[in-house]
């Protein structure tokens, strides 16, 4: 399977200047001072530079943290990339597997599963709102690499089609709600991960996946704190995100 090229670029500059930008739109793209065309800009080899009114700026290719974090349109909260991470390993994500996904919201957690499984794996992803659903659909064709994402329009309480699935990850609001689905898409001992923002939900989840026969292995929050980059003066970020949700993990047993 072919990869697909995506015409996505980053442009960064003085002061912590970035912007991401699409080649593959003719029109003017906006600097702090002055403007450069896209016609332009696709000249330019990632890595390489220019100048407009004086000041220098670079050309890097988009990866996966720049799109998702600075170009993705969102309706929805996302799965951070300090989460994101953490979740695949916890899942035994790698290219190759086939993962579920129930709430894909704006689809920056399927972006991300779609590169982890690589083009000989597959991401079966489920929406229930038709708004998110749309969105989800055009977020993923402006920087998917792979063709190996199935989206559904359909909440996960009207069944799983898959079955024998590696892994699964939910962002609903009740997951214990759909953990029998869940559980009958999984394969014997497959991975299930679910997000949820607040402690009550973490303890519905915990006696509903008791009830349906899951081993619980971890419950964890993850925070990151960054750092003001300035050699002489290197301390933290006077602000950081204190919570965005809690993470558990469990496996299907038999």
């Amino acid at each position: 399977m072919e990869s697909r090229i995506t015409t996505k670029r980053v442009i960064i500059g003085p002061d912590n200047f970035k912007k991401v930008i699409d080649l593959s739109s003719p029109s003017k793209i906006g600097l702090p001072k002055g403007q450069i065309d896209t016609d332009f800009l696709s000249q330019i080899k990632p890595g390489n530079s220019f100048e407009v009114q004086g000041i220098k700026y670079h050309v890097l290719n988009c990866d996966t943290f720049d799109y998702i974090m600075h170009s993705l349109k969102r309706q929805t909260q996302i799965v951070y990339p300090k989460e994101g991470a953490y979740i695949a390993m916890r899942l035994d994500i790698f290219p190759g597997k086939r993962v579920g996904e129930a709430g894909t919201g704006s689809g920056a957690f399927t972006v991300y599963l779609s590169r982890a499984v690589g083009p000989y794996g597959r991401v079966y992803t489920y929406e229930q709102r038709e708004e998110f659903y749309k969105l989800a659909q055009k977020n993923l064709s402006e920087f998917l690499e792979f063709d190996n994402v199935i989206i559904y329009n359909k909440s996960i309480n009207d069944g799983i089609k898959e079955r024998d699935l590696d892994a699964f990850f939910l962002d609903v609001r009740k997951p214990w709600e759909v953990l029998e689905e869940v559980r009958k898409a999984l394969k014997p001992a497959g991975h299930l991960g679910i997000l949820v923002p607040t402690i009550n939900q973490v303890s519905e989840s915990l006696t509903a996946l008791e009830k349906n026969g899951f081993y619980i292995s971890e419950v964890s929050e993850i925070m990151l704190r960054k750092y003001k980059l300035i050699p002489q003066r290197l301390r933290p970020e006077d602000l950081m995100v204190g919570h965005t949700g809690y993470l558990i993990f469990a496996r299907k047993l038999e």
